[in-house]
């Protein structure tokens, strides 16, 4: 590391005010045996092993790795712990704060200390999905030629957010949300530990597991929350941090989830297969989640007229319409009033039955077209209203359906290349039933029998 003026006064002050600093920062582990979870990346022998001294150098040395994990997982407090640990030059740059012009100059550092002290660098990139691909692209060289050892944390999906190239020079680590055990087991060392609350207070049994239960595996949430709700105990002479307190202080759990990254898709994606598969318990709880964290209505409302269509179909009639009407209602109205609407829809296709026999006959229609199978339209069916059409034969021989009993004309229609092919395959869910009868009698009408 290598800290400014500033940063070197501020690092004094944390030292003799512990307090000054927030729980989550004192707790930081100060070697990778500290680490709480994680403990698939943190074997003997593996990246960050090496990274801090452990293991083999030289041709098997560390290569540059990518931290993708949730937030407070620990992919800055590994980053830190290598800081502390290894005996390489260590550099820390932010995303957000961050450009070219600072990684070239670190880059540039890097080079000279190698070349005049032999001294390598490891670079801490925060945020890097932050970085746009020309940004990323001058990283390139720098690991290729291990002028630099990279390691980049990010909250974002590295497969949509980082360079492929980057990607490929680069060993992806995927942080896994902490589990209540490890929350815990950290919890009551932070009641603890002189670096923490120094055994200040102590923590009711059920304010506990209200902590581990808003934490959603964020080891930050779970100790600023602590902090916050031993400040209010310690403040009202109370010994132990209760429920109530606890619950007074720390208003809701922030939810975890963001409408511009990967969680956005997937709970959008959790919200659509909860439907299909008619939890209508679960829909509505993806629904809340993504209401809670801002997302626009009408990309929900989108996404619901979707799954009318894909998953519902003619099994239910109903289906669509009641979606294109949320959808409509929700255009006009808005949040938060636009819940109630999204609700009523997403009720209403959990539990409404399922086909996708539309979605496999557009499906298998589409393959055959991208096949090549299509071939000529059959000349009965073709335009006649021009000049010079009849000489063509074209529209000659249609037979129009409405002249014919029952309004079916037993003709073809498809053209020879896919003549006799079934797209269409109804279930026999809901209303669907109806028409598995009524095409079977269709088709047999057509074909003349």
């Amino acid at each position: 590391m290598e800290p400014d003026l500033f940063t070197a006064a501020a690092e004094d002050r944390q030292a003799r005010e512990p307090g000054g600093s927030p729980l989550a920062v004192r707790m930081r582990p100060r070697t990778l045996d500290e680490v709480v979870g994680q403990g698939h990346l943190l074997r003997p022998g593996s990246p960050l092993r090496r990274l801090v001294g452990e293991g083999a150098g030289g041709p098997a040395g560390a290569s540059s790795v990518i931290l993708w994990g949730p937030p407070g997982t620990g992919k800055t407090t590994l980053a830190y712990v290598v800081s502390q640990a290894t005996e390489k030059r260590f550099v820390e740059l932010s995303a957000i704060t961050a450009g070219v012009k600072e990684v070239r100059a670190v880059i540039e550092s890097a080079k000279q200390q190698s070349g005049m002290y032999g001294r390598d660098t490891v670079l801490f990139l925060d945020e890097i999905h932050r970085f746009s691909k020309a940004q990323q692209d001058t990283l390139l060289p720098a690991v290729e030629n291990r002028w630099v050892t990279l390691i980049a944390a990010t909250t974002e999906n590295p497969y949509f957010s980082v360079i492929s190239p980057l990607l490929s020079r680069s060993l992806l680590l995927t942080l896994e949300p902490l589990t209540d055990e490890d929350l815990r087991g950290l919890l009551r060392r932070a009641l603890t530990d002189e670096r923490g609350l120094g055994g200040a207070v102590t923590l009711a049994e059920d304010a506990e597991a209200h902590l581990l239960r808003i934490a959603g595996g964020d080891a930050r949430r779970a100790l600023t929350a602590l902090e916050a709700g031993a400040g209010a105990a310690m403040a009202k002479g109370e010994g132990s941090v209760g429920l109530v307190t606890l619950e007074e202080t720390v208003d809701r759990a922030a939810v975890k989830y963001d409408r511009d990254g990967d969680q956005h898709y997937d709970v959008a994606s959790a919200l659509i297969k909860s439907i299909r598969g008619s939890d209508v318990d679960a829909a509505l709880h993806y629904l809340a989640r993504m209401i809670e964290a801002g997302e626009d209505p009408r990309f929900i409302a989108r996404r619901l007229m979707i799954s009318a269509s894909e998953d519902i179909g003619l099994a239910d009639p109903t289906a669509l319409p009641t979606a294109v009407a949320a959808a409509q209602a929700v255009a006009l109205i808005g949040f938060p009033e636009a819940a109630l609407t999204l609700s009523h829809a997403t009720i209403a296709l959990a539990l409404a039955p399922k086909s996708n026999a539309a979605t496999l006959a557009i499906g298998a229609a589409l393959a055959d077209v991208r096949a090549g199978k299509a071939g000529p339209v059959p000349p009965h069916l073709r335009d006649g209203h021009y000049k010079g059409a009849a000489k063509l034969g074209h529209a000659q021989g249609y037979v129009y359906p409405h002249d014919v009993p029952g309004g079916i004309a037993a003709q073809q229609y498809a053209p020879d290349a896919i003549h006799g092919a079934r797209y269409y395959e109804p279930t026999r869910h809901g209303a669907e039933a109806r028409y598995a009868d009524v095409v079977e009698r269709v088709r047999e009408r057509l074909a003349g029998d």
